[in-house]
This record gives C-alpha cells, structure tokens and sequence, in this order.
C-alpha cells in the first residue's frame, strides 16, 4: 500500500490532476490487476450475505416504497429488483435493492476513522452490470473495487467528526468500481469521482437523535448518484476539481479545514486488491459496535441470574461506541420505549437489555413495539451507560488486526453491591471471534432470513449462480437476482401514490 497526504490547496497553487485523490483513485480503479482468489471468494460470500438481508426486508415498508419507485422506471434492458420479474432502469434497480440491502442494519460493516457498510457498493455496480451484459468476472473485479476504495478512505479519512454522514466515501468508490467493471480510462473514473462526492456530501442527523427510515435510504441514493456521475462522465462531462483538496473543496468546508493532513493508503500499481478480507459481517441485526455487547450479554446471563437484583450496569468501550450508541450520545429517544427501530438499532443500552433478558437476538421480535414496552425491560434498560474507556479507544483505531476491537467491558453491579465483570473484543461471528463466518455461514444466513419468503428452489437456484459468478457470461447476470412469491409480496404494506407511478 502507497500511503498519500491529502490537504487542501490555494486555487493559485500548481497542483498537478495527478497528485490529486480523486486522479490517485482513478487510476487505482483502472489498474487491470487480477483479483485473487480469496477475495473473489469473499466477494461472493458478500453477494449471499446482501441477497440474505434483503429478503428478510422485502415486506418492509421503506423497502416496499423504493421498490414501488424502481417499478415505476422500466428498461428493456436494464437491471432487477430484488424479489419481482422485469427489468428496471439501471440507477432505479439500484435505489431499490440499496434500500433492501440497508433497512435491517445487517449486513457488512468496516470501522477505522471513519465508519462503513462496504457490502452498499454491490447493489449500483450489480443493476449497472445487468444493464450493459458486464461479465460476473468483470463484476467481481468492479465490487473489488468498491470495497478497496471505500475501506481506504475510511481508514484515513474521519467524516463523523465533522457531522458529516459516512456515505461520502460511498459516493466516490462506487463510481471507481464501476469504473473497473467497465475498464474505464482515468480520466473518466477522475470526473466520475469528482461528482460522486460532490453529490453525497450530508449531514449525519440522518443517524442522530430520532432516526427515520432516511438511514436506509441514504446508501442507496448514494449509489443511484454514483451510476448517474459516471453515465456523465462516460460522455465527457467534468467535475469539480479539485474535489477534496480545493481551497472551497470538501476537506477545506466541511472536513478538518486547510491546515489538516489526511493519510490515506491506496494500493501501488499492480498491487491486488484485498481490503474486502479486513471487514466483517453481522450475526445479529443491530448496529455494528453493538454485535460484541449482545454475545456479551448472551454469555454473562447466566452468571447474573435474577435480573431483578441489577442495580446498574456500565458498560466501558470505545469513544465511538460511547457516542454514536451510547449514553454519550446525549440523546433521550435511545431510552424511548416509542422510539423508532432504527432508533432502537442505534441504542446499545436498549440492545444490551433485550440480548441479556432473551438470550438470543432477533431482527424483528427484539424491535418489536411490545418488546420495548416491556416494564421489566423499560427498568432494566434505564440502569445501563456505557462509559469511554481510553484503551478501548486506542484498540478500536488500532491498525494490527489482533488488537483491533469493537467490543466493550460489562460492569454489573448487584442490590448486594456485588460487582460482575466480564469483556469481549470482538463478536463471536468475527473473523477473530468464537464462531467466525464462512461459506457455510453466510448461505446458512440466507436460507434462514428466506426461510418463509423465498421457496427453497429459487434459493438453491440462486446459491449455485452466485457460486459460479466468475464463470457467468455477458447478459447472464439476472441469474443473480432473488425472486419472492407474489403470494408473499402481496403482504407488504400499502402505500399511497406519488410522482413516480
């Protein structure tokens, strides 16, 4: 990996295009390397993990009104939408299944300085893919990528910080992984970039306070921008340069301002691209830093017993974990029995509760209105914090996968004044945890969230497809696409009309 210093430049500086990011990126993108086997196999492992996800959202309503949208945009050639026929026009294909692949908050997820769902990029780069006969090869080198880029940047560049959402490095890496797909030159992958970023740059009150369904959404119209700034690209269109350095640019207004140097690595020229290996997936549908606190609170039940003698339980973690889930948060709905799922979802007080009364951790029953109404559950949630603990800080940002953590230390002290304690780093499905993901993981996901919902042949239908991804010619693509009974869908919930009908 070559490691870059990004910062911001004068307008009347002589800062050649090829010392900028978003050229630097480009051409990362159009490096014609092989993808080794290991990260083609995870690739598709992400596939079925993304496919997995969605069907267990299909019936939801965020997921049903993007659906509604994508349907209103058919294509005679175009890409699918998860769970019906048809082809869709390519960006709108995207838009849907973004928006199914998001809505649980269970798929993949990376952490460094910045946080990330990379699995998002696989959405754009599969409805562009079928909408042109891309080979699943080609595929697979574009969603390599994605991930690459996006990873990246999050590694060296923090946007929570500075209130900004972290779907502005989603923006620009799904636009180099299209890039690769259609093996793009530079120039075309660097305008793409340039307005991908500039298009997805927002605030992150979509993930602060009462959370709306927007937090699914976002991703998804990330990727639908990303497909459009290359389709204008690919016809000569520029783009504001340059778009990270520049004296009005993103790091100078809305990033660490013109005196902060960024480091930001990117793979040297013919060097693979691995960083897919360095994420991880979910086992639980719940907010990343949360996964490790419920396989916590899973293993102290026993230990605790009667839950009713818990007098306060602290739980120290990291800065991030602290304010973004956290009582650090300063936000009262994450003790709000009325709050919404995606609130709930951001509140690891309200998931440590549930995890150490039930056991177990479930993407519906444990969000379930009822459930949070529970009085007992109401009183025990109310006696959790979470607290900054500067050595799990320090582990968090480490860069030596064996010490980086995302886990916490559970303090339980009794009535009696007897104090339980016990910690874990990383959750049991990490690839460092007790039970790490791999193929048999990932499709044994799949068939148990499509339990109910996609018949049994149509899941080993699509299973042996993505199987032989790398084999899958031009125009073969929809065989990646799930399809749901109209009998099942037909259950989701209806919604009005809009513009789009």
């Amino acid at each position: 990996m070559l490691m870059h210093s990004v910062r911001t430049r004068r307008s009347a500086d002589d800062f050649p295009r090829t010392e900028q990011l978003a050229w630097k990126i480009a051409e990362v993108a159009a490096d014609p390397v092989a993808v080794p086997a290991d990260t083609e196999a995870m690739v598709i492992n992400r596939i079925i993990d993304n496919a997995a996800v969605s069907a267990a959202s299909v019936l939801r309503r965020p997921v049903t009104v993007a659906r509604a949208q994508a349907l209103a945009h058919p294509a005679r050639q175009g890409g699918t939408v998860f769970g019906v026929d048809g082809s869709y026009s390519a960006e709108w294909a995207a838009w849907a299944n973004g928006v199914a692949v998001r809505e649980l908050d269970f798929h993949d997820t990376f952490l460094a300085a910045e946080y990330s769902h990379p699995g998002d990029n696989i959405p754009p780069l599969v409805a562009v893919a079928q909408q042109l006969g891309v080979r699943g090869a080609d595929l697979i080198r574009g969603i390599a990528t994605g991930y690459e880029i996006q990873m990246d940047l999050v590694r060296g560049i923090c946007l929570h910080q500075h209130k900004i959402d972290h779907v502005a490095h989603l923006g620009p890496s799904v636009a180099a992984g299209i890039g690769t797909m259609l093996r793009l030159d530079p120039e075309t992958i660097y305008h793409a970039i340039g307005q991908a970023l500039h298009l997805t740059t927002a605030t992150r009150q979509s993930r602060k306070g009462l959370i709306s369904s927007w937090k699914a959404f976002a991703p998804a119209h990330a990727g639908k921008v990303a497909i459009e700034a290359v389709d204008r690209a690919m016809r000569g269109e520029g783009a504001p340069a340059p778009i990270w350095e520049g004296e009005d640019g993103v790091i100078a207004w809305l990033l660490a301002g013109p005196e902060h140097t960024y480091q930001v690595p990117l793979p040297g020229p013919g060097e693979p691209k691995r960083a897919i290996l360095d994420s991880y997936t979910k086992e639980h549908s719940a907010e990343y830093q949360s996964q490790a606190p419920i396989d916590l609170a899973r293993r102290l039940r026993e230990r605790i017993g009667d839950l009713e003698q818990v007098a306060s339980i602290v739980l120290h973690t990291s800065h991030h974990t602290h304010v973004v889930i956290g009582t650090g948060s300063n936000d009262p709905q994450k003790f709000d029995p009325d709050a919404s799922r995606e609130t709930l979802d951001h509140s690891v007080p309200y998931i440590f509760a549930v995890a150490l009364q039930d056991g177990t951790w479930h993407h519906e029953r444990s969000y379930a209105p009822e459930r949070a109404h529970r009085p007992d559950t109401i009183e025990l949630w109310r006696k959790i914090s979470t607290v900054e603990d500067p050595e799990w800080t320090r582990r968090y940002h480490s860069t030596d996968p064996n010490e980086k953590a995302f886990g916490a230390r559970a303090e339980v002290t009794l009535k009696n004044g007897e104090v339980i304690s016990d910690e874990l780093a990383v959750a049991d499905a990490h690839p460092l945890g007790a039970r790490p993901f791999g193929r048999e993981q990932y499709v044994g996901k799949f068939t148990e969230l499509a339990d109910g919902i996609v018949e049994p042949a149509e899941q080993q239908r699509f299973l042996a497809a993505v199987d032989g991804l790398a084999d899958l010619k031009g125009g073969a693509l929809s065989a990646l696409n799930v399809r749901v009974d109209a009998t099942v869908l037909d259950k989701a919930p209806t919604i009005p009309s809009g513009i789009f009908r």
